[in-house]
C-alpha cells in the first residue's frame, strides 16, 4: 500500500445548523437539538468553520487514516442528528403471556414477560423519548448512539433464558431504524 502523504476531509455544514469547536469539544446546534462530541488526537485535527468541518493529518498511519474516517463519520451523524433526527422502531412480540410496557421515569417496565412476577427494566438514555402505541415501541433522539443503545437495552432486557428459543420467541425486537 502506498504512502499517504495527508488526508484532508472536508464536511459542509447544513444549513440551519451552527458549529463551534473549542478546545477539542465539536458542539453542533439545529433544530432538534444540541449535540457535544470530544475530539482529541496529538495528530489529527479538527477544524470548524461556518461553512465546513475539516479533519486533516499530515502522513497520517493506518490507524490514523482510520480515525479520520470515524470522526468523518461522527460529524456526519451529528449534523444528520441535529437536523433530521434518529428514530427506531422495536416490536413487542409474546405468544404464552401477554407483556405490558410502560415508561416510569428513565426506565422502560416490562411486566408479565414469561409469566415472570417482577418487571424487567431497560435503562432509557437521556435525550431519547419513548412512544408506546400497541405493539409498537418508538425511541427518537437528535443522538444516534443514545439512540441505538436504548434499543440495546430494551433488547437484552426480554432476553429469555433457561429456555429453548425456538418455542419461546417472545421478546422485543427491533424491527426497523430510520424514518
Amino acid at each position: 500500500m502506498p504512502k499517504v502523504e495527508a488526508v484532508k476531509k472536508e464536511i459542509k455544514v447544513p444549513s440551519g445548523v451552527t458549529v463551534n469547536h473549542k478546545d477539542g469539544e465539536l458542539t453542533v446546534k439545529g433544530s432538534k437539538g444540541t449535540l457535544k462530541r470530544t475530539f482529541v488526537h496529538p495528530r489529527v485535527s479538527l477544524k470548524a468553520g461556518k461553512e465546513a468541518v475539516t479533519i486533516t493529518c499530515k502522513g497520517p498511519s493506518r490507524a490514523e487514516l482510520g480515525l479520520t474516517g470515524t470522526w468523518e463519520s461522527h460529524v456526519k451523524n451529528m449534523f444528520e442528528g441535529v437536523t433530521n433526527g434518529y428514530q427506531y422502531k422495536l416490536r413487542i412480540i409474546f405468544s404464552h403471556f401477554p407483556i405490558k410496557t410502560s415508561v416510569k421515569g428513565s426506565e422502560l417496565s416490562i411486566e408479565n414477560f414469561l409469566g415472570e412476577r417482577y418487571p424487567r427494566r431497560a435503562l432509557i438514555l437521556e435525550g431519547v423519548t419513548v412512544k408506546i402505541s400497541g405493539d409498537t415501541i418508538t425511541l427518537e433522539g437528535s443522538d444516534k448512539e443514545k439512540v441505538g443503545q436504548t434499543a440495546a437495552n430494551i433488547e437484552k432486557a426480554t432476553l429469555v433464558k433457561d429456555y429453548d428459543p425456538r418455542v419461546f420467541q417472545d421478546g422485543i425486537y427491533l424491527i426497523s431504524r430510520g424514518d
